[in-house]
């Protein structure tokens, strides 16, 4: 078991697709987090309950109004995660247990702020991007602007303390190739340490 983390814009998911192509098997929290939250999803009835129907909007969770209020507030941010963190735990679990690749990538964004994280994965990879890669990236493809981008970066642990947590590195500052190329490497080491 891997657990792949990062900051916001470096590149997880693009590292986790290019280990699924590979053949590993991915289990990414944030895609469980969205399938969860929208319409049709298993927990739009309780955030209806808790926050009210103006954070429902076509029987989805209306992500960008649920982010700002957790931002402001951060007890409605802890009720949000108290209700998520066991759905995404359970159905996480689930579909590591039916995983047929010999390692599973655990994709947590927030992995290492969960304090029994090393518990629950052998290694740490942490792809990683200098701040003005990860700010560039995420105004690019979620149109926030640059303070919207570094107040979420603020909420995360600092780059530092991700690359001291780390057992892997991922430098994803350039290339698509070079990215390639790191995991190939990472593929062929984790099938090593997944072999008996």
């Amino acid at each position: 078991m891997v657990g792949l983390t990062g900051g916001i814009g470096s590149g997880k998911s693009a590292a986790a697709d290019e280990f699924a192509r590979l053949g590993a098997g991915v289990v990414d929290t944030d895609v469980i987090a969205h399938e969860l939250t929208q319409s049709g999803g298993a927990a739009v009835a309780q955030v209806e309950k808790l926050f009210g129907k103006a954070f429902v909007v076509d029987g989805a969770m209306d992500r960008k109004k649920m982010r700002d209020h957790v931002f402001a507030d951060p007890a409605a941010k802890r009720r949000l995660e108290q209700l998520l963190h066991p759905l995404i735990r359970e159905e996480s679990a689930r579909r590591i247990a039916a995983a047929k690749s010999p390692y599973v990538l655990h994709v947590v964004p927030l992995l290492i702020e969960s304090a029994d994280y090393r518990s629950r994965v052998n290694r740490v990879l942490v792809v990683d991007a200098p701040e003005e890669v990860q700010v560039a990236r995420v105004r690019e493809r979620s149109r926030l602007s640059e303070d919207e981008v570094r107040a979420i970066m603020r909420t995360q642990s600092p780059r530092a303390a991700r690359l001291a947590a780390a057992d892997d590195v991922i430098d994803n500052g350039g290339s698509r190739d070079a990215l390639r190329k790191q995991v190939a490497a990472l593929h062929q080491k984790y099938l090593q340490f997944a072999s008996p």
